[in-house]
């Protein structure tokens, strides 16, 4: 047993939410291999170890979950939830999805992408508010997936809001798991029916006729729980989490008006902007792993079966690796752990970087400043993802 002394950290207690980078920065330094005896989890929070960490998927594995509720209940996870799972079936399902994210399927989306955003600011443009998550940060991911997959416009708010509510907990608890149905995409069944009938140009019209060689060798198609499983995890993935990126866009330029100056003045500056963003407040904070083989690291041994949390969010400020890492700077050097590392590397990042990407010049052709009206942002109340449900600003 290794005596902590009084350092505690709960990823649920809401007041260490509201701010937790000082307690990740006494992990770092005085228990960077933490075990929590209460709750049962052990955490990493120095970059080189959340790094290598997150590439060791031999002993670390993703198949009973990537949120620390679910590996420390062990549900039953179907086939399909390709991020909750290790090669090689990681492998085959994850080429399949990433048809979507392709380079070509990115370029071809921008110009509707930035249509739909013109179409969400141009009727606030003269007015004195303006919310980066309720006209836009919960609109325009869902608006994006929706022209990607193929699911009926009517469709999509519905869509989001199951996303949203499936991660939703109370204040200061953990996220309640079904063992027996933590995950599926009924919602999905009658849309993919319809589209069978309906053949058209996107992803499910795609997967739907793909063959492709699964891991004992059989070339095979999709079964239908497959594919609404898939597409389950992408909306859920597509819509929550890339959202939230609006809401810390407008809070950390708000609060650092130079810097949004600077690079309204200069939009080549806007990619680096989204990057530090994103280093600086990740959305996804940390990322759980089941140990499947006992693990060393530093001087600790974590058992295998033991719960392991991965806090990205220290890691990118850890100041082993990053010069000056607790101060916002659209200048620096990108680099972070936001998006994950190797085999489980986020699919959709490239997407989620060019809706910021868009979004933020857009929002600049429109107004350069902006004032944060703190006294009525509202926190979102989730598991895993940290962010906000409303980030209103007055805007001039």
């Amino acid at each position: 047993m290794v005596d902590h002394g009084d350092l505690s950290y709960d990823p649920w207690d809401v007041d260490i939410d509201l701010d937790p980078y000082p307690t990740y920065a006494r992990l770092r330094t005085e228990a960077p291999v933490y075990h929590n005896e209460e709750i049962d989890f052990w955490a990493l929070s120095r970059y080189a170890d959340v790094e290598a960490a997150l590439k060791d998927f031999a002993n670390l594995s993703s198949a009973k979950g990537d949120i620390l509720e679910v590996v420390k209940a062990e549900p039953t996870i179907p086939l399909g939830v390709f991020i909750n799972e290790d090669p090689p079936l990681h492998t085959v399902h994850r080429a399949l999805v990433s048809r979507m994210f392709t380079p070509r399927n990115m370029r071809d989306i921008e110009g509707r992408i930035r249509a739909y955003c013109a179409e969400c600011l141009d009727p606030l443009v003269g007015e004195e508010r303006f919310d980066f998550m309720t006209d836009l940060g919960f609109e325009m991911p869902m608006r994006v997936l929706g022209m990607l997959v193929g699911i009926p416009e009517d469709d999509l708010p519905h869509v989001r809001a199951v996303a949203k509510r499936r991660l939703e907990k109370a204040p200061g608890e953990p996220m309640r798991v079904s063992k027996k149905n933590y995950f599926n995409g009924e919602l999905f069944r009658d849309y993919v029916e319809w589209r069978r009938r309906n053949p058209s140009d996107d992803l499910v019209t795609e997967l739907l006729s793909v063959e492709f060689e699964d891991v004992d060798g059989r070339v095979r198609k999709l079964d239908d729980d497959e594919l609404l499983i898939f597409l389950g995890v992408i909306a859920n993935a597509g819509v929550d989490t890339v959202g939230r990126l609006f809401g810390w866009l407008g809070k950390l330029l708000g609060e650092h008006p130079d810097q949004r100056r600077a690079v309204a003045a200069d939009r080549s500056l806007i990619p680096n902007t989204i990057e530090e963003v994103l280093r600086y407040e990740p959305p996804t904070p940390h990322i759980a792993r089941w140990v499947a083989r006992e693990v060393v690291f530093g001087d600790r041994t974590i058992p295998r079966g033991a719960a392991l949390l991965l806090i990205v969010a220290s890691a990118n400020r850890d100041e082993r690796e990053i010069s000056d890492p607790t101060q916002f700077d659209i200048t620096r050097t990108p680099g972070h752990l936001t998006f994950g590392h190797g085999t489980h590397f986020c699919l959709g990042a490239s997407l989620a970087r060019t809706e910021g990407r868009i979004a933020l010049d857009e929002i600049l052709d429109r107004w350069t400043d902006w004032t944060v009206d703190h006294d009525h942002a509202v926190r979102s109340a989730t598991s895993a993802i940290r962010g906000w449900d409303s980030m209103p600003t007055i805007v001039g």
